[in-house]
């Protein structure tokens, strides 16, 4: 007999009445296709949504019962097509997300064909949150004028984006000063559960942004993909994976007084990067786990890419309930997420044993101390008692052991600064930032910050004089329990006014600094140190001058803002001295859970939540003042410097050219290990001096007007100029460099890498890169693999890779390659002037993980030849990479069918 998923159909109801149906997970282990129950929770809704999509095309009967008997340890060799319920974007993302589909209807119009036909198949909300900069602080109207400065520069990005809401017709924009998109997930868009005609089935969703895994601490499969493929699946195409693995984090223990969600979230991260998740799921389990807030829970998830999971997990359950009832959705909502979860037999988090995980991690919360993380990576975490002398080590600690090469004696020097009667040293903090989803969408960690800024400015405490304290919450929820509680007066006091909702400092939107400070710190060459409740402190992102960044909690914000140096020991040093001439401790002014806990219920106002999140879009002048373009076809504008259509569809053909070998390539750029996107394609501000600045000043744009390269991401001149232009990346071709420069072989003229590429591309040269471990951590940004390919590099060889950089590689028609163990560019003996050519490719024998050989030819034409792993991982992306990338892929299967 022929099955089909409608054999697994079933009724069920939110009472005696069984109104609405769903797939039957529980009924597929009736039918002997797997111990469903014992699944990790995770892997269940993935498998709903193959039984729900089972069409016999994009999904079959194979795909559901490959991961129907999924074993813990099993070969990860199944491809599975997950079918997304939405995709969620944000600004930086979204735009040139928006200009890509522009751009495909424009080559499907010249092919004769109606453009309409590139249109949205999934709902599709973009939230404008990354473009707000903190130019104005610690001053009543910074909020304001941080807006109208941000609309200022952004008009012309605004417009095409109210251009995609005319011409998509499911593609929804949340305006700016609404929120950060992450927390708007968690408070609004995210529902539990959707439904289609009287069908229900989990909410379930990709995001452009790499913290889409917040929503997992709501009980929502969701995570970050590259813009690329996150376009794939507007456009009906499913998001391949191989079949996972899930790891089990078993939770057990409370956290001790004192210990914020900021410390659990920095103690998970450093212990799931040891353990080696990356690319994995994790799942939280246990009665810790159930003891843990939404909020808290949030948090933890939010940080996945930090410690490299695809997702850190926590299903649904009684708490989630009582959240979204907290936070706004309707009783009938909730009812029935409750009674889908319990007919799916998914309702609940697991005790130990329950479920079936690849391995088992013990997560002690009892454990945990509180820390900070940094100075470059997130994943180095401190205790609080020990920052001082970790940052004293990394003070006079080789840069290429990720210190910062300093001697010890100058921590002590201080240097005068023009018009200011206070010194600048090595250690003082510049920037204090409240932002990110990570924290402010967490009450418990918010309500402590004003808490204890309350407590400071009772004690006349103040904040240390140079430093550029900012408040950013995630939402607008934030400023209303803060101002009810009474506690946003106490923060202002200390210079934490509102600058906006939005991801300021932690994406490098933290604005400039005293011109006059900013060029002591360049003179002496100072590590000034930032601190920030954000999720990324990588070299150069928060700002281009501030080299030490810190990840702490929004009351350790606070404390670093009094205290004004990383050198004060919060655990032991005076932070400040009262107005009665005493000794101020942190201790002293921390608050107890006790006192946090009285004020929750301020946060948790479902009437509030519902106020804020009606009529939202209509409910910000300058948004509605926006002209709105029109028409199918996007009216491109040569002249513009934000807006042009990007080159990947000229020349496009329904029939791609066969790929071919790589073969006397040259080296544009070797790197070490933990090379982020960030430092692949910067998202803060453009020097002068750039190429990208060289190229806005010939197009007569002001320096003051230049913006972020996160707005310019729709002009591709500006992107592909600013890739590896960070400040901070190290090109071991030139020993001891810093910065966006390489040589040019073989005249060996030292050249910038824009420069380099152009000449090369010129002569006809191909490119590759060679990277360490950990290539491409980060955020999931598409610009990274997008500027590699307009560079004209073909394959990027590195020891490891993070996975959404590898997978945008693949969706650009970059080949990514991985050395086998043991190797690396060193142990090679590779100095950049060799020639390199990669075997293998042509023909039909492409495979996922086939071995390529890799030739090295050095500047004695001697020759070096191994092999290297080819890190297509899966058929379909074989399919991409034929194609020339995803966009052409997808393209040329709509054109099939029109």
């Amino acid at each position: 007999m022929t099955l089909s998923n409608a054999d697994f159909l079933r009724s069920f109801g939110t009472n005696a009445a069984a109104t609405h149906s769903l797939y039957s997970l529980p009924l597929l282990e009736e039918k002997g296709w797997g111990a469903i129950k014992k699944l990790p929770v995770s892997i269940r809704i993935v498998l709903e949504s193959l039984l729900r999509n089972w069409d016999g095309t994009r999904v079959s009967e194979e795909h559901v019962r490959a991961l129907s008997s999924w074993q813990p340890n099993g070969a990860r060799q199944e491809e599975i097509p997950f079918v997304v319920a939405r995709v969620l974007l944000q600004d930086l993302t979204g735009v040139p997300l928006g200009v890509d589909l522009a751009a495909m209807r424009s080559a499907v119009e010249r092919l004769g064909k109606n453009p309409a036909m590139i249109e949205p198949l999934v709902p599709v909300d973009l939230v404008v949150d990354h473009s707000v900069q903190v130019d104005f602080s610690s001053q009543a109207d910074a909020y304001l004028k941080n807006l109208s400065m941000e609309f200022g520069r952004n008009q012309e990005r605004y417009q095409f984006l109210k251009w995609c809401m005319e011409s998509f017709k499911s593609f929804r924009v949340i305006p700016p000063g609404i929120g950060i998109c992450h927390q708007v997930n968690l408070e609004y868009l995210g529902q539990g559960v959707l439904t289609s005609g009287s069908v229900v089935y989990p909410d379930t969703l990709v995001g452009t942004d790499s913290h889409t895994t917040m929503i997992n601490g709501l009980g929502t499969v969701g995570w970050g993909v590259g813009g690329i493929e996150a376009e794939a699946a507007m456009l009906g195409q499913p998001v391949y994976m191989l079949t996972p693995d899930v790891v089990g984090v078993h939770v057990s223990g409370r956290l001790r007084e004192g210990v914020t969600a900021t410390d659990l979230v920095l103690h998970v991260t450093e212990m799931l990067r040891k353990a080696k998740v990356v690319g994995k799921f994790v799942e939280f389990h246990g009665e810790g786990a159930r003891s843990l807030s939404v909020p808290d829970r949030a948090t933890i998830a939010n940080m996945a890419p930090e410690y490299g999971a695809t997702m850190g997990f926590f299903p649904i359950d009684e708490r989630t309930c009582e959240y979204l009832l907290a936070t706004g959705r309707t009783p009938e909502t909730v009812a029935l997420v409750r009674a889908y979860y319990e007919a799916q037999g998914m309702f609940g988090i697991p005790l130990a044993g329950e479920c079936a995980y690849t391995t088992v991690i013990e997560l002690d919360l009892a454990t945990v101390n509180p820390s900070v993380a940094g100075p470059k990576r997130p994943q180095d975490r401190i205790d609080l008692s020990a920052v001082v002398t970790r940052f004293r080590e990394a003070f006079h600690k080789p840069v290429a052991e990720s210190g910062f090469g300093k001697n010890a004696e100058d921590l002590t020097v201080r240097h005068s600064v023009p018009e200011h009667s206070e010194t600048l040293g090595h250690g003082d903090i510049l920037i204090a930032a409240i932002t990110s989803c990570t924290n402010t969408s967490n009450p418990s960690v918010m309500l402590a910050a004003g808490l204890l800024a309350k407590k400071a400015v009772e004690k006349g405490l103040k904040r240390a004089p140079f430093v550029k304290a900012s408040l950013a919450p995630g939402s607008r929820v934030v400023t209303e329990y803060l101002e009810k509680t009474g506690l946003q007066p106490h923060l202002d006091a200390l210079g934490f006014n509102l600058v906006g909702y939005g991801c300021t400092t932690c994406i490098g939107n933290s604005g400039p600094l005293d011109p006059a400070i900013e060029s002591v710190i360049q003179k002496n060459d100072l590590v000034t140190v930032s601190a920030l409740s954000g999720n990324r402190n990588f070299e150069a992102r928060v700002h281009q001058h501030i080299k030490a960044n810190f990840l702490v909690s929004p009351p350790l914000v606070v404390a670093y803002a009094i205290a004004g140096s990383i050198l004060t020991d919060l655990t032991n040093d005076p932070i400040g001295t009262s107005t009665s001439g005493e000794a101020v401790y942190l201790r002293d002014i921390w608050p107890s859970s006790e006192e946090i806990e009285a004020l929750m219920q301020s946060a948790m106002d479902p009437a509030t939540y519902q106020r804020l999140y009606t009529g939202f879009e209509n409910q910000n002048p300058l948004w509605q003042e926006v002209p709105a373009p029109h028409g199918s076809l996007y009216a491109w504008d040569t002249d513009s410097t934000y807006i042009q259509e990007p080159p990947y569809f000229d020349h496009f053909s329904t029939t791609p050219s066969p790929v071919r070998n790589i073969s006397g390539a040259r080296i544009l750029l070797m790197v070490g290990d933990s090379v982020t996107t960030d430092h692949i394609s910067p998202a803060g501000s453009i020097k002068p001096s750039s190429a990208a600045g060289t190229y806005l000043i010939n197009k007569g744009v002001s320096r003051e007007n230049f913006n972020s390269y996160g707005a310019r991401r729709g002009n591709h001149e500006v992107m592909v100029r600013g890739t590896f232009a960070n400040v901070r990346i190290k090109n071991k071709i030139i020993p001891g460099s810093e910065g966006p420069v390489t040589r040019h072989f073989p005249t060996n003229d030292e050249l910038s890498i824009y420069d380099a590429s152009l000449r090369y591309q010129t002569d006809g040269v191909p490119l590759v890169v060679f990277a360490g471990q950990e290539y491409g951590t980060g955020s999931s940004r598409d610009w990274a693999a997008k500027g590699t390919r307009l560079l004209g590099v073909k394959a990027v060889i590195a020891q490891s890779f993070e996975r959404i950089h590898r997978s945008n590689l693949i969706g650009m028609g970059v080949l990514p390659c991985q050395f086998i163990e043991g190797q690396s560019a060193e142990t090679l003996g590779i100095k950049g002037d060799e020639k390199i050519s990669l075997s293998g490719i042509e023909g039909d024998s492409l495979a996922p993980r086939k071995e390529l050989q890799l030739s090295i030819t050095r500047a004695d034409d001697s020759m070096i030849y191994t092999t290297v792993i080819l890190r297509i991982d899966t058929p379909i992306e074989v399919e991409y990479y034929r194609s020339g990338g995803i966009l052409p892929y997808v393209l040329g299967e709509l054109l099939k069918t029109a």
